[in-house]
């Protein structure tokens, strides 16, 4: 979509005017590196787009956008440390890298950052946007940590599961696509139909990023189709077959689970039970009902149908992704 390509060009020429060579290098080295390794860009990109929909000035979000941005990438320092992941986007994580001490103050230096881009508000403005993004950064905080109580839990329930991906993803989409309703001094009641529309695509989007670990095209996913199966990681694919199969499933499903140890043909016993218990389809509802309720909350927002569509088709096409 062109009129996306306009929002993501605008934001990266900001992004690479802020991402430059500071001293001391090895504090601010990592920063650039996992700010230029790239991603999908989401958030910003929102924030610009709904900057611009309610007719405001997208130059004027960008640093709302960037600190959005900058804050999801220390996230993901701060989360590969405590995976031990060894990739991020194809290249070493930052504590890879480097090492874990780096990785831990990179990350802390990258959320003040965050939150000094938010300086350049008026008081009003600063007031509101940091407002959100603390109660944001605290839910994403707390999304992380039931994710890893999660790991060692197996009673875990599917509205603990929503809340979890709510927290630890969702939030952020709604905070950046509110964010650049603040700006635009739109309504509160716009406001906050903003951020409801964003939680419900952001759960929705997370939920087809674990159907899409399961069951996308090796070619277009990105990365190893089954990593959360290997990893016994509890998805909502998984919770829904511990909730609907048959107890010979989930009793099967359960000792898998159990061990860090790939098997043979682990994925594909886990595949068959996620068909044959239902939870593929389940998933699959789920993920149009977040969807269809975050279209019908567009419906409900004052503005423009030219605006509103525009919206709805980045939805549209976020949500029929295979990558």
């Amino acid at each position: 979509m062109k009129a996306i390509e306009k929002y993501q060009s605008h934001f990266l020429n900001y992004l690479t005017g802020f991402n430059k060579s500071r001293n001391p290098r090895n504090l601010y080295d990592p920063v650039k590196y996992i700010l230029e390794i790239g991603g999908k860009r989401l958030r910003p990109i929102l924030t610009l787009m709904i900057t611009d929909c309610f007719g405001g000035n997208t130059t004027k979000a960008l640093d709302a956008a960037l600190a959005i941005e900058v804050f999801h990438n220390f996230s993901l320092v701060h989360d590969d440390i405590m995976d031990n992941a060894p990739l991020r986007r194809n290249k070493k994580t930052v504590h890879e890298k480097w090492d874990i001490n780096t990785g831990i103050l990179s990350g802390d230096a990258m959320l003040i950052m965050a939150y000094k881009l938010f300086e350049s508000y008026d008081a009003d403005k600063f007031q509101r946007l940091t407002t959100l993004f603390s109660k944001t950064a605290l839910e994403v905080c707390e999304g992380q940590q039931y994710d890893i109580d999660f790991e060692s839990r197996f009673d875990v329930t599917i509205d603990e599961y929503i809340k979890m991906i709510e927290y630890k993803t969702a939030v952020l989409v709604a905070s950046a696509m509110q964010m650049g309703a603040i700006i635009a001094e739109t309504s509160i009641d716009n406001q906050k139909k903003c951020f409801e529309f964003g939680k419900n695509l952001g759960i929705a989007f997370q939920l087809q990023d674990d159907y899409l670990d399961a069951y996308g095209d090796p070619k277009s996913f990105g990365k190893q189709v089954g990593g959360d199966i290997i990893e016994n990681k509890k998805t909502y694919l998984y919770l829904k077959a511990m909730h609907q199969g048959s107890d010979q499933d989930k009793l099967i499903l359960k000792e898998l689970y159990k061990s860090k140890l790939v098997v043979e043909d682990k994925i594909s016993k886990v595949l068959e039970i996620f068909e044959r218990s239902g939870a593929a389809q389940s998933t699959k509802d789920a993920i149009q009902y977040y969807t269809e309720n975050a279209f019908l909350i567009l419906e409900s927002i004052e503005i423009n149908d030219t605006k509103k569509g525009l919206i709805r088709d980045f939805g549209t096409e976020l949500m029929t992704r295979s990558s």
